[in-house]
């Protein structure tokens, strides 16, 4: 892979410093351990003395080959000379920063990197109780809205109340009363019992809502540790795409993945056959346009599924059921950082919708195919007859080391800001609770449903970034029901914009080509934008 980092100060671009302010930090403390001059370092990986001193002073970034001279020079590994971990944590300090409850102590935006590079162990445990006190006030959020609002809670206790009079009344008449005839007396602990029973059935009713009200709400933990799981792994998985290469060896699969080759293949192996029908109805709750019984080895598709989403559930069932689905099970069970049973669960459907796109889109071509189109996500959906999303989606995974292609990150909203995926890339800030900048390509997507929006975006750090964006439109249940647009974007450090078709007639090292824009209103020091909907509660 050609190693487009720059080398020299001027190969950067206008307001790129201070990209990665941790490694000039990291450098620094390591060189001096070692006791070497920076001199002497600058002369041991093809330097000049004066640019090493611009590093380590955080003016300027560096990667690729360059960085891994320094890294070895120092013998340190890359992966801890450039802190994927600690930017993470910046990210989550930023978050915390943001929180309306620390509103008044003005905290400084900056020195959350240098808290997380200096301080790891403290800046987690700041992560964790800030997305504890969070997932708890949702938690009671949501309880106070089922107490204040919802009308089974009174329709429960009003009925429990009525059971508990009736059983009152007729205990107080057999004590009190004694010249009660035998039918009479049956028939008072007949009514007891029928009302015990009832009283018993509603009390469970009451006890299973109030735990279903409880578990409803624990979301905000479980999405950011996948999405902590992902970031941590580069969002690249070398054994499942070594499963996606075995799979397709199994099932004779040499070139292109039809759909025919993945229903033969899943009839003969597995003994699966297909059946067909409503979205609405096919799963018994939420519209889904697929279905798997187990049980009868019959997959449901949804009639109003597109092609493309056909073959992909084809090939995610495929995949799963190759070698009983222990390639995804293993990821699962060596992530230290998936706590929860609904963490887990997550991660569980994320990697096997990796392991199918791994499949239907083998690295090798794909990313053969990603560089000679230059990374155009129209061609690349109709060269390999799949979704804008789903070619978006796997361009994010192409990090293999040495053979890999444009780093981007990944995000996809509704029409309301809802960000319903996620896939971080660092130092690109994506606000994990409410809407992010309304600036941001991925909302302007919708403005022009069906184009490409492109843009180059300044954050008001330096950070420079190209975001490409489109709306895909998901089958509604119905016809009456209104259309279901997201917005999907790919975003990748404007560093690597040339290397892509979007970058065609933009200059990214021109300040007039590129949008201002923020992580969200509260977290950006554009006091003057005349977008701003809330004043920032963070001093920049």
């Amino acid at each position: 892979m050609i190693d487009l980092a720059p080398q020299h100060p001027q190969d950067r671009p206008p307001g790129a410093a201070g990209r990665s302010p941790l490694i000039g930090a990291r450098l620094r403390d390591q060189r001096k351990r070692l006791r070497l001059t920076q001199s002497g370092l600058a002369a041991q990986v093809g330097i000049s003395p004066s640019y090493l001193n611009l590093i380590e002073g955080n003016r300027r970034s560096i990667g690729g080959a360059l960085l891994k001279r320094l890294a070895d020079a120092l013998g340190l590994d890359v992966a801890e000379l450039d802190g994927a971990r600690e930017r993470r944590l910046a990210g989550a300090l930023d978050d915390v920063a943001g929180d309306p409850l620390l509103s008044d102590l003005r905290l400084a935006a900056s020195a959350t990197r240098e808290i997380a590079a200096r301080f790891p162990g403290w800046a987690e445990a700041l992560v964790r109780l800030h997305r504890s006190c969070l997932d708890r006030g949702a938690a009671v959020a949501a309880l106070s809205d089922r107490l204040n609002q919802d009308p089974f809670l009174g329709t429960a206790v009003h009925g429990m109340l009525t059971r508990v009079a009736s059983i009152r009344s007729a205990s107080e008449i057999l004590d009190a009363v004694a010249d009660l005839s035998d039918d009479e007396r049956s028939r008072f602990v007949s009514i007891i019992a029928a009302d015990s029973a009832r009283l018993s059935g509603l009390a469970q009713a009451l006890a299973a809502y109030f735990d279903r009200a409880h578990t409803e709400t624990r979301s905000i933990t479980p999405v950011e540790e996948v999405d902590d799981f992902l970031l941590e792994r580069d969002n690249h998985f070398p054994a499942l795409e070594q499963a996606a290469a075995d799979f397709r060896a199994a099932a004779g699969i040499t070139g292109d993945c039809r759909e025919s080759t993945l229903v033969e293949y899943l009839q003969r192996t597995h003994s699966v056959t297909l059946a067909s029908g409503s979205a609405a109805t096919i799963a018994g709750s939420a519209p889904r346009m697929a279905v798997f019984d187990p049980v009868s080895r019959v997959l449901t598709l949804a009639d109003e599924a597109p092609r493309s989403t056909r073959r992909f559930e084809l090939a995610r069932l495929a995949t799963g059921l190759f070698h009983q689905g222990r390639a995804v099970s293993s990821e699962i069970e060596s992530a230290e950082n998936l706590s929860s049973e609904a963490a887990r669960r997550r991660a569980q459907g994320a990697l096997g919708a990796y392991l199918a796109a791994a499949a239907l889109l083998p690295y090798g071509p794909f990313l053969e195919a990603a560089i000679r189109l230059r990374y155009d996500v129209e061609a690349l959906s109709e060269r390999f007859e799949a979704s804008f999303e789903q070619v978006a989606h796997r361009l994010t995974t192409l990090r293999r080391p040495g053979v890999g292609g444009v780093p981007f990150g990944f995000m996809r909203i509704d029409p309301a800001g809802h960000v319903s995926k996620r896939l971080p890339l660092p130092r690109f800030v994506m606000p994990r609770h409410g809407t992010a900048c309304p600036l941001w390509a991925v909302y302007q997507a919708f403005q022009a449903p069906g184009t490409v929006v492109r843009q180059f975006a300044d954050f008001p750090a330096g950070e420079r970034f190209l975001i490409v964006a489109r709306t895909v439109e998901k089958p509604r249940p119905a016809f009456t029901m209104p259309r279901r647009l997201m917005s999907v974007a790919l975003v990748c450090d404007a560093l690597h914009a040339d290397r892509t078709t979007y970058a065609d007639g933009l200059d990214p090292a021109s300040q007039a080509g590129a949008t201002p824009v923020g992580a969200s209103c509260r977290l950006c020091p554009r006091s003057t934008c005349p977008y701003r909907e809330e004043d920032p509660i963070i001093d920049a």
